[in-house]
């Protein structure tokens, strides 16, 4: 006669909890998946993001020599906004710098300043900002309206002093380039194409890869006399070219719906994005080789993204963060492809202003390409 089971057993339900416990700590990449994004946003929210951004990269353009001139240069770094890196000679030198993006501001001061400002006429002084982030300049265009007040409280005395009665004694005049308006669109939703492809391509390849693992259709490949890359470049091919649907479906949301200008040459922006899609798709390749499971390449899939995202410059100020984050921002593709897509949209960018941003991608893709391979061999044993 059989012993009735009972309803309930610690005992049963001990030995359950062990196995599960023993199950979960052997899946080491799901374990440190769980610890290392929560540590992950700590770090990247509580360090890394800043919506004030200081030091922004600043050129002066001076052509008047005089004490002035110098205080003002001097009221722009003290504010903490403005770290001068540049002083070019021409403005075509000035504006290859604002197009390529290696600095936020211009500023101007024209020839005669000190000479119109003794004699009270109220000279007038121009402060280009590349507007294509107004989060990024907003704090620094709201500074720059406060200095013509204080910028020479120190060298206008005696003779001078009313001078410094109101009003001002110059004027300062901001002019906001690619983005007069200010307008948030223009700076997120050509960022979404870059944004969307990362997280769409990224999870799919590795998803695809190893769902064919894990159903045993992918022995039966590794059987056959394919090359790891002839494998690499038939699975990421047809990602290419859902990649660049979705491209032209944002394209045409962004001019129609949100009246987002498009200023440069679409050709261009395909030929550059091509390498943005082919890296992204072989960063999946790369997580389908260590995954295991659908589930692992997913994870590892959200564990790109999310620095991707936050570290790029799509949601938060590029240069409000510390060096250190962004030097883990300029090593990843989406950075460099935001650069591009704003700058051939909004700035009407060439292939010699966009060059920098294009460099860096093709070294990530060679990289991660040659990572790829490798692991795919591995596999072969």
């Amino acid at each position: 006669m059989n012993a009735r089971i009972p309803f309930f057993s610690f005992t049963r339900l001990h030995a359950l909890l062990v196995k599960e416990f023993i199950q979960a700590f052997r899946d080491r990449l799901t374990f440190a998946m769980m610890v290392g994004v929560p540590i992950m946003q700590l770090l990247l929210f509580g360090y890394a993001i800043n919506s004030d951004p200081k030091h922004l990269p600043t050129a002066v353009m001076s052509a008047d020599n005089s004490v002035f001139s110098r205080s003002l240069v001097a009221a722009f770094e003290n504010s903490d906004y403005f770290k001068i890196v540049a002083e070019p000679q021409t403005e075509s030198e000035a504006e290859k710098l604002i197009a390529r993006g290696d600095v936020q501001f211009i500023v101007m001061i024209p020839e005669n300043f000190a000479r119109d400002l003794v004699r009270g006429t109220r000279p007038v002084m121009l402060v280009e900002a590349d507007a294509t982030d107004p989060i990024a300049t907003a704090s620094a265009i709201a500074a720059v309206a406060q200095l013509n007040q204080t910028a020479l409280s120190h060298d206008l005395v005696g003779p001078l002093s009313p001078l410094a009665a109101k009003p001002p004694p110059f004027e300062i005049r901001v002019h906001s380039r690619y983005n007069p308006e200010g307008l948030t669109e223009y700076n997120i939703v050509p960022g979404l194409i870059g944004t969307i492809l990362t997280m769409t391509l990224v999870m799919m390849t590795a998803v695809a890869v190893t769902r064919e693992k894990e159903r045993g259709t992918m022995e039966n490949l590794l059987a056959t006399p394919v090359r790891p890359l002839e494998v690499m470049l038939g699975k990421i091919a047809p990602f290419i070219v859902i990649g660049y649907v979705q491209v032209c479906v944002i394209l045409l949301a962004a001019y129609f719906l949100f009246h987002v200008p498009i200023l440069g040459s679409v050709t261009l922006l395909s030929l550059c994005l091509i390498i943005f899609i082919a890296a992204n798709l072989a960063v999946g390749f790369t997580f389908s080789t260590l995954a295991k499971s659908q589930l692992q390449a997913m994870q590892m899939g959200v564990f790109f993204f999310l620095p991707s995202m936050l570290l790029s410059g799509f949601l938060f100020p590029f240069r409000g963060m510390p060096d250190w984050a962004q030097t883990i921002g300029e090593a990843l593709p989406l950075t460099h492809a935001l650069r591009i897509i704003r700058g051939i949209l909004l700035k009407g960018n060439g292939f010699a202003d966009l060059w920098p941003n294009i460099w860096p991608m093709l070294i990530f893709l060679a990289a991660v390409s040659a990572i790829a391979l490798r692991r795919y061999r591995q596999t072969l044993d």
